[in-house]
C-alpha cells in the first residue's frame, strides 16, 4: 500500500509570498505551485495520524482576481511502467457548487477556475486519485482541504431601519434609554466584523428646543443612555439621533442608522380649576340629570393618567350630588342623584376638589386645587308625599268599628290642602277622613277573608293636592291582623252511643271541638262536666283536641242528656255549653247497638233473618202502590188535555187568542204634560178582571172614543193584527205586533190620559162598570155632568167642554 502524504504547511506562506513579493523576485517562479507527494512514506510538513497522513488545509483568499489560479500540484512517487492520470472529486468540482476547481490529469496541478466567496462557502473538502490509463487505482485516494480566507468586503448593517425608544422626563444622567444592534457578514473572528457604534448628530422635536447633547452610546454594545439633565416633556417631545456603525473597530466600512427617542410624560403637573367658582341651578324633585360642568387645566400629556382628572365633593351631607369626569374633555360633570327639596333647602354650596388619576411624582405634597359651586334650587309644584310607603298598621281582627287606625299619613311640600280617599279596599273594611287623612276601621276584620294572605290585608289610599295641577299620589296600606279569640269552641258530636255490656276501659263516647279561631286561640280544649252530671259521667283525656266521655258506673239502657262545658286556650278564654245525647245500649260483638228484639232474644241468627225479610216485603209493597198512583194520575191528565184540544184553549167557543187586542194607549208621556195634565180619573182596582170586560169612561158610550179637542184627528191608523196565531207559541209575536201597531197609531190619546179598554171577547159574567150607555154621536154627547163629579174630573170636563 502506498503511503499517503500531506501537503506541507508552508504552502500558505509560499502563496502569500507569491502575491506579496512580486517586485523582488521573478513572478513566474514564485507563482509556480509546489509539487506535493502525498503518497510518499515521509514528507516535510505532513503529520502522521494513526495509519493515515493528514495534509494541512490549503488557504485561498476570497475574491481573487487572478483566475484561473494554480493552487497546488500533487505527484505519485511510485514507479510505473505506464502513464499516471490524476482525478479530483468533491464540492466545487463535480458537486455543488460545481466548476470552482479543476485538476490537470497529466501534471496533477489543482487550480481555481473562478473567484471564491467566503460568505457563501467557507471551505471545500476534495479527494484526489492516481489512476492508470485503464482506470485502475494506483494509490488510495487522498483528502485535500481548501479554506477560503476572508476579506473585508461587507459593510455592517443595523438590524432595524429605525430604532424607537422612550425615556421619562427629568431622568438623571446615565439612565438607560434603549439599545441598537448591527450585523456584519464578514468573518466574526477577524477585524472585518469588529463593530463600533457612535452618534453622529442629535435633533430635538420641536426643533432647536434643546441644543446640548442629551444622549450617549456605548460603542461596543450599542446601548444609548442619557448624558445630561433637562428632559422636560412640556418643552421637548422627542429626539432624532443619527447613528453610525463601522467594522474594523470603526476604521473600516460604515453604515448609518436612525433612532427616535420619545420623552415620556410623568405626572409633575397637578390639575387646576379654571375658573375657581361657578353658579348653577337645579330643579327640585328630579334626579339623574346634569346640573353643569367645571373646567380644569393640566400641562401633562393629554389622554394619559397624568392628565385625566378625578373630582370630589367635600361637603354634600345628604348625598344629593355626584360628579364624574368626561373622558374626552376632562371636565367635571356635576349631577343630581338624589332629589332636592326647595322647601328644605333653597341653595346648596359645594366645594369641589380635583386630582389626577396617577400620583404626582415631583410634588407629591402639593395641595389639590379646589372650586366653589353654588347651586340654586328651583321650586316646582309637587305631588303630596306619604310619610311612609307602604303604610304599616297592626290591628286586632276584632277591632271596634270607628277606631282610628292611622293619623297624619301624608303632607304637601307646598303646604296646600289635601284630599284623601280610599282607592282600593276589596272588603270595604276601611274608611278615611277626606280632610285629615285619618284611616278608620269601618267594620270588624275577618281573618278568613280570601283577601287576607298570611294575616296581611292590603289596601290603597290616594291623596290629592288642591293646587291648580291637582297632583296626586297613592300608597299601599299594609294591615297586619292579629288573631283574637272571637269564637267559642263548638262541641262535636252532639249525640252518640255507649255500650252497657262493655268493660269500663273500652266504653265511652269520643268528643272533640271545632273552633273558628286560629292558634293560639283554639286547641288545646278543656272538657268539663256540670255538677249534676259529674256523679254519673267523667272525661278521660285523649289529646289536645279529643276527650272520652265515659260513665262512672253501669247505667240502665236508655237516653241520657249530658251537659258539657268546653273551653279553648285563647286569651280571654271562651267557653260554650253543649248538651250531648248519649244512648246507653246493649252492643253486639262489633260494638254496635242491638235492636229491642235482638236484646231480648240474644244474638239468634234466625230471628234477625226473618225480620229482614219482613222489612223488605213491606218496602216492595209500598213502592208498588206508589207506582200505581202515579200511573193513574198521569192517564187522567192526558185524557183531560185531549178533550180540551190544547193547554191554552178553554170551553168557550171563541178562541182565547182573539181576546188579545191592542189597547188604544199612545200617550206622549212627560212631554204631553201641558196638554193632558189629568189627575186620577178612575181607580184601577175597580176594573173587571174577567175576560170580555169593558171599562169605558163614565158617560161615554161603549165602543166610542171621545174626540180630542186639542189635537188633529182623522189621520190614517195602522192595521192591527186580528188573525189569531196558528200555534200557542206564537202568542208572544202576536202581542208584540199589536203593540208596535198601537205605538205608531197617531189617533190614540197620549199615555197619561184616561184609557178605553176595547172589546175583549164574550162570555164574561161581570157586568159593565159604566151605567152610561148612549148611541148618540160624539157631537151630541153632553159632558157637563163631569163638572159635578168633583175636582178630580175638572180637567177632563175642560177637555170636552164644547166652548
Amino acid at each position: 500500500m502506498a503511503v499517503r502524504m500531506l501537503m506541507a504547511c508552508v504552502l500558505g506562506t509560499l502563496l502569500c509570498q507569491v502575491w506579496g513579493s512580486a517586485e523582488t523576485q521573478d513572478k513566474e517562479d514564485k507563482l509556480r505551485p509546489q509539487a506535493l507527494y502525498p503518497w510518499r512514506n515521509q514528507g516535510k510538513g505532513m503529520v502522521r495520524v494513526k495509519r493515515d497522513w493528514i495534509i494541512p488545509p490549503i488557504r485561498v483568499l476570497e475574491n481573487s482576481k487572478q483566475v484561473p489560479e494554480d493552487l497546488v500540484q500533487i505527484k505519485s512517487d511510485k514507479i510505473f511502467t505506464g502513464e499516471v492520470i490524476y482525478k479530483l472529486e468533491g464540492p466545487g468540482v463535480d458537486q455543488e457548487p460545481k466548476n470552482l476547481f479543476e485538476i490537470d490529469d497529466k501534471s496533477g496541478v489543482i487550480r481555481s477556475k473562478r473567484p471564491l466567496d467566503r460568505e457563501k462557502d467557507r471551505s471545500f473538502t476534495l479527494k484526489a486519485f492516481a489512476l492508470s490509463p485503464s482506470g485502475e487505482r494506483l494509490e488510495n485516494p487522498t483528502t485535500i482541504e481548501i479554506v477560503v480566507l476572508d476579506q473585508n468586503d461587507n459593510r455592517p448593517a443595523f438590524t432595524q431601519k429605525q430604532f424607537n425608544g422612550a425615556v421619562s422626563e427629568f431622568s438623571v444622567p446615565g439612565t438607560s434609554v434603549m439599545s441598537v444592534s448591527a450585523t456584519d457578514a464578514d468573518d466574526p473572528m477577524t477585524e472585518n466584523a469588529h463593530l463600533s457604534y457612535s452618534i453622529i448628530s442629535q435633533e430635538s422635536i420641536p426643533a432647536n428646543t434643546v441644543t446640548k447633547t442629551m444622549f450617549g452610546i456605548n460603542n461596543e454594545t450599542g446601548a444609548i443612555y442619557t448624558r445630561d439633565v433637562g428632559l422636560d416633556r412640556e418643552v421637548v417631545k422627542s429626539f432624532r439621533l443619527k447613528l453610525q456603525v463601522g467594522d474594523m473597530g470603526g476604521m473600516g466600512l460604515t453604515r448609518d442608522g436612525v433612532a427616535i427617542i420619545d420623552v415620556s410624560d410623568i405626572n409633575n403637573n397637578a390639575p387646576q380649576f379654571s375658573p375657581a367658582s361657578y353658579s348653577m341651578t337645579a330643579v327640585e324633585n328630579l334626579k339623574e340629570y346634569e346640573v353643569g360642568r367645571v373646567n380644569v387645566t393640566d400641562k401633562d400629556d393629554r389622554g394619559t393618567g397624568n392628565w385625566e382628572a378625578k373630582y370630589f365633593i367635600s361637603n354634600d351631607p345628604h348625598g344629593n350630588f355626584a360628579i364624574t369626569t368626561d373622558p374626552d374633555t376632562n371636565q367635571g360633570v356635576l349631577m343630581v342623584v338624589k332629589p332636592l327639596d326647595y322647601e328644605t333647602q333653597k341653595e346648596c354650596t359645594l366645594i369641589l376638589k380635583v386630582e389626577n388619576i396617577n400620583r404626582l411624582d415631583k410634588a407629591p405634597n402639593l395641595p389639590a386645587s379646589t372650586a366653589t359651586v353654588v347651586v340654586s334650587v328651583v321650586n316646582e309644584n309637587e305631588a303630596p308625599h306619604f310619610r311612609e310607603d307602604p303604610i304599616k298598621i297592626v290591628v286586632p281582627e276584632s277591632v271596634v268599628p270607628g277606631t282610628i287606625l292611622k293619623r297624619d299619613i301624608a303632607y304637601d311640600p307646598d303646604n296646600s290642602e289635601l284630599r284623601y280617599e280610599i282607592s282600593r279596599d276589596p272588603e270595604r273594611w276601611l274608611d278615611i277622613n277626606r280632610n285629615t287623612g285619618d284611616i278608620i276601621a269601618k267594620r270588624t276584620f275577618n281573618m278568613r277573608s280570601p283577601h287576607v294572605k298570611n294575616n296581611i290585608y292590603n289596601a290603597v289610599v290616594k291623596v290629592t293636592g288642591q293646587y291648580a295641577d291637582g297632583l296626586s299620589t297613592t300608597a299601599t296600606v299594609v294591615i297586619t291582623l292579629k288573631e283574637t279569640n272571637d269564637f267559642p269552641p263548638q262541641l262535636f258530636p252532639l249525640s252518640g252511643s255507649v255500650c252497657r255490656n262493655a268493660g269500663r276501659a273500652s266504653s265511652g263516647l269520643v268528643l272533640t271541638a271545632v273552633d273558628e279561631d286560629l292558634p293560639p286561640h283554639a286547641a288545646p280544649f278543656i272538657f268539663e262536666m256540670t255538677d249534676d252530671a259529674s256523679n254519673n259521667w267523667t272525661f278521660i283525656h285523649v289529646n289536645d283536641t279529643h276527650s272520652l266521655l265515659q260513665p262512672l258506673l253501669e247505667l240502665e239502657t236508655g237516653e241520657y242528656a249530658v251537659t258539657v262545658l268546653v273551653s279553648d286556650s285563647g286569651s280571654p278564654v271562651l267557653s260554650a255549653y253543649a248538651q250531648v245525647n248519649v244512648t246507653v245500649c246493649l252492643c253486639d260483638s262489633f260494638g254496635d247497638c242491638k235492636s229491642e228484639a235482638g236484646a231480648i232474644f240474644g244474638s239468634s241468627v234466625g230471628i234477625s233473618f226473618f225480620a229482614l225479610i219482613i222489612i223488605m216485603v213491606c218496602f216492595a209493597l209500598l213502592l208498588l202502590l206508589l207506582l200505581l198512583a202515579v200511573a193513574v194520575t198521569t192517564c187522567g191528565r192526558r185524557h183531560q188535555i185531549k178533550k180540551g184540544s190544547g193547554l191554552l184553549v178553554g170551553d168557550s167557543e171563541d178562541d182565547i187568542r182573539d181576546n188579545v187586542l191592542n189597547y188604544d194607549e199612545q200617550g206622549g208621556g212627560e212631554e204631553d204634560e201641558n196638554a193632558f195634565n189629568i189627575d186620577l180619573l178612575w181607580n184601577p182596582l175597580d176594573a173587571p178582571s174577567t175576560p170580555g170586560s169593558y171599562c169605558p169612561m163614565p158617560g161615554v158610550p161603549r165602543g166610542k172614543q171621545p174626540l180630542r179637542r186639542d189635537a188633529p184627528h182623522n189621520l190614517p191608523s195602522p192595521t192591527y193584527p186580528r188573525r189569531p196565531p196558528a200555534d200557542p207559541t206564537d202568542i208572544e209575536d202576536y202581542i208584540n205586533d199589536g203593540l208596535e201597531a198601537a205605538d205608531n197609531d197617531p189617533n190614540v190619546p197620549p199615555y197619561d190620559t184616561a184609557l178605553i179598554y176595547d172589546y175583549e171577547g164574550e162570555g164574561s159574567l161581570a157586568g159593565s162598570l159604566s151605567s152610561i150607555a148612549s148611541s148618540s154621536s160624539d157631537g151630541d154627547q153632553d159632558y157637563d155632568y163631569l163638572n159635578d163629579w168633583g175636582p178630580r174630573f175638572q180637567k177632563l170636563a175642560n177637555m170636552y167642554d164644547p166652548r
